[in-house]
C-alpha cells in the first residue's frame, strides 16, 4: 500500500475547504480504508472540527516541518475509525517565514510524509487559504489535488490563480501532479446563481467537475461546533450524503485510473 495524497486546496477562504477536507476524509474511512487528515491550515479548523483540543497537538504540523519531531509522533486517532489526524497549531503561520531561506524548503512536508505512505490508503491535506509556502509544500507533498469551489459570482478567477501555482509547482517541483477533481459547495438549488456557476464551471473543467455538488447545508455548519464531521453529527442529512457521494465517486475514478 503507497497512499495517494490529495491536497485539498483553494486560496480563497469560506468556500468549504476544510469541510471538505474534514468529510471526505471521514467518509473515506467508513469505506474500510485508512486514511491520515494532515490538517496544513494554521487556523486548525481540521483538528478542531474532529474533537482535537489545543492540548493535544503539543507535535503537530509546525513541528514536523522544522524538524523537531517525526510524524509518527505527531498523529494521533480520532473519534471516526480508521481516520487519524495529523494536527495544526497557529504557529505553523510563522513557518512561511522561518522556512524561506532553507533550501529544499518546498519539500519539507513531503520528506516528513515519507515514512507514512506505507500505512495510509489516502493522505488527505488541508491546505491553508493562500498560495504561499505551506500550500506550494502541500503541493510538492500530493499526487494530486483537489478544489473545493463555491458556488458563487468570482469562484473562476480565483481558480485561475490558483492553477498559476500549480503551473510553478509542476515546472519547478513536482511534474506529475495532477488534478483530481473541481467539488462545487455550497449549492443552492433554489439560486439562480448556483446554477450560471454550475454551468460556467463545468463549460470550462468539463469531467474535472464532479457530478457530485455539496448542498449548503445547516447541518453541515453545526457540525465543527460539537467536534464531529457531519457524518457523525447527522448522518441522514443531505450534506453528510453528499459527502458519502463524492468519496464513492472518486474512489470509482481511482479504480478506474489506477
Amino acid at each position: 500500500m503507497s497512499a495517494s495524497i490529495i491536497a485539498v486546496t483553494n486560496q480563497k477562504g469560506g468556500v468549504g475547504k476544510t469541510t471538505t477536507a474534514v468529510n471526505l476524509a471521514t467518509a473515506m474511512a467508513a469505506c474500510g480504508l485508512e486514511v491520515l487528515l494532515v490538517d496544513f491550515d494554521p487556523q486548525g479548523n481540521a483538528s478542531t472540527g474532529l474533537g482535537i483540543e489545543e492540548a493535544q497537538r503539543q507535535a503537530n504540523s509546525y513541528r514536523i516541518l522544522t524538524g523537531e519531531v517525526g510524524a509518527g509522533e505527531a498523529i494521533l486517532p480520532t473519534l471516526v475509525p480508521g481516520l487519524s489526524i495529523l494536527p495544526a497549531v497557529m504557529d505553523l503561520s510563522a513557518a512561511e517565514v522561518e522556512l524561506s531561506d532553507l533550501d529544499g524548503r518546498e519539500f519539507r512536508l513531503s520528506q516528513a510524509l515519507e515514512s507514512q505512505k506505507e500505512q495510509f490508503h489516502y493522505i488527505i491535506i488541508d491546505c491553508p487559504p493562500s498560495l504561499g509556502l505551506l500550500t506550494v509544500n502541500g503541493l510538492c507533498a500530493a499526487t494530486s489535488f483537489m478544489v473545493p469551489l463555491q458556488c458563487e459570482f468570482y469562484a473562476l478567477e480565483g481558480l485561475a490563480q490558483l492553477m498559476k501555482t500549480v503551473s510553478v509547482v509542476r515546472a519547478n517541483f513536482n511534474p506529475t501532479l495532477v488534478l483530481q477533481g473541481i467539488v462545487l459547495t455550497m449549492y443552492d438549488s433554489r439560486n439562480k446563481l448556483s446554477e450560471m456557476v454550475e454551468s460556467d464551471v463545468r463549460g470550462h473543467f468539463g469531467e474535472q467537475v464532479y457530478q457530485t455538488v455539496i448542498p449548503r447545508n445547516v447541518r453541515v455548519s453545526e457540525a465543527p461546533s460539537f467536534g464531529k464531521p457531519v457524518l457523525m453529527y447527522d448522518l441522514k442529512c443531505a450534506g453528510a450524503q453528499a459527502y458519502i457521494a463524492l468519496a464513492a465517486e472518486i474512489l470509482e475514478q481511482e479504480k478506474q485510473n489506477p
